[in-house]
């Protein structure tokens, strides 16, 4: 039970501390849309997503009305689309793509996630020209984000897809060019995705989950960083205990608010997810928090450490709040989302090398990162096939969403507004990896895959 302490603990974290839902997202199965005709397909898939979320964004906001909590996002995630669209007779999917995206502006939702290809052993058809068509797709609407998974610990890495992953983001980049690369800010290449992530750009609607599920993605990076703030000089201990129990509050509020949207939806709910995802305000991000343990610049050296016991902690108070927790669940570090992570990157103390490391103890990876327009595709696939290494070994989820922003240089800024925020262009490393990515095949999965 809930006592006048607690309330008034949540109000003040509302009223002051950013705290937010980040994302009702409703997930939507459309197996049922398949059809040969890609515009019949195409006509069933907009009805049906305008079908099942015509209450969403009403409910969304019904809800923060009635519990004075905001709930920034509204947003839909579909069945992979390469699955839905391989029996089409057609080579272009794009039409699917904008299909999704008049259904998302109907419906009233920020994002629609799914057009996506899961490839981590190899491709069908199918997921050849959905692929092939990302580009396209992404220049030619707005709210649509792609996600393709090119490895899983079971199965290794697909380098082949990881090779043409790095040549889709420079075509994507240059498509969207006249808007800094803003394609390639929704598009997300895996390794070990999850069916249940609430958030985009990677949010898409897994095999195993039901006909129709609300997942909620909270946040609160402004509250923990408050909460460190009246432990100065303690111990670890301490600092991981008082994560621990403010995780506990913010997925509490997140679990009270997919209980209510999933009633009234008359939608099973399917988990909360627990990350800590910033956003470019100030007090709102996770670079402040690891800062707030006692370094002076996220990037430098402890900031591996401190992200570490971080995540674990969240972890940890969030499981205790939600019987039901999933998605990705842990710390983001998207390099544009989080004005501390911004700054860190002006000074130049944050480089790539060092997010790298950063992301083998959280989530999700090397997250809107940009970097300069003249990046090879070699290059990106290269970084690719890195962070995927991480998540396949240590048999976690891992993701790059990179941009080569077009015409900019190391130190240039760009905007993308929003959520999304801006970004000082990145240093990678000179040194060519073209051989490497030229060899193709799968690199096999590690020896700890085979667990049966």
């Amino acid at each position: 039970m809930l006592n006048i302490s607690d309330i008034m603990q949540t109000v003040n974290m509302i009223d002051h501390q950013h705290l937010d839902i980040r994302t009702i997202t409703l997930g939507i199965s459309l197996n049922d849309c398949a059809h040969p005709d890609i515009k019949t397909c195409s006509r069933k898939i907009y009805d049906k997503i305008c079908r099942k979320a015509t209450g969403l964004v009403a409910t969304g906001e019904q809800i923060e009305r009635e519990y004075g909590i905001p709930i920034v996002n509204k947003r839909i995630s579909v069945t992979p689309i390469a699955q839905v669209a391989a029996s089409c007779e057609s080579d272009d999917y794009s039409v699917i793509g904008r299909a999704l995206d008049n259904a998302a502006k109907n419906c009233g939702v920020n994002f629609i996630g799914g057009y996506s290809a899961l490839v981590h052993k190899g491709f069908t058809e199918a997921d050849r020209k959905l692929i092939a068509s990302i580009p396209k797709t992404l220049a030619e609407t707005s709210l649509v984000c792609s996600s393709v998974n090119v490895a899983t610990t079971k199965a290794g890495i697909n380098m082949d897809a990881v090779a043409l992953m790095g040549r889709v983001i420079k075509e994507t980049a240059s498509l969207t060019a006249a808007q800094d690369g803003l394609g390639c800010a929704k598009l997300v290449v895996f390794a070990n995705a999850v069916e249940d992530n609430p958030f985009m750009a990677g949010a898409f609607h897994g095999a195993g989950e039901p006909e129709c599920v609300i997942n909620v993605g909270v946040s609160g990076p402004g509250v923990v960083w408050r909460a460190l703030k009246d432990v100065k000089g303690k111990s670890f201990d301490v600092v991981a205990e008082t994560v621990k129990r403010t995780a506990f509050r913010i997925t509490r509020m997140g679990q009270v608010v997919a209980a209510a949207a999933s009633e009234r939806l008359g939608v099973p709910f399917g988990i909360v997810d627990l990350s800590l995802a910033p956003t470019p305000a100030k007090g709102d991000s996770v670079a402040r928090i690891l800062e707030a343990m006692g370094l002076e610049t996220c990037g430098t050296h402890g900031t591996t450490a401190a992200l570490a016991l971080l995540n674990d902690a969240v972890k940890k108070g969030g499981v205790m709040a939600s019987g039901h927790v999933g998605g990705l669940s842990g710390a983001f570090i998207p390099v544009s989302e989080d004005e501390g992570m911004i700054e860190a990157v002006k000074s130049g103390v944050l480089n790539i090398e060092k997010l790298e490391a950063m992301t083998c103890v959280c989530s999700v990876g090397l997250d809107m990162i940009a970097v300069p327009g003249d990046t090879t595709a070699e290059t990106i696939s290269a970084i690719i096939a890195d962070e995927a290494a991480i998540g396949v070994i240590n048999n976690k989820t891992t993701a790059v969403r990179i941009i080569p922003a077009p015409n900019k240089n190391v130190g240039d800024s760009v905007e993308f507004g929003g959520l999304l925020g801006s970004a000082t262009v990145m240093r990678v490393n000179s040194a060519v990896s073209g051989e490497f990515i030229a060899r193709g095949g799968r690199i096999p999965a590690p020896i700890h895959s085979l667990r049966n």
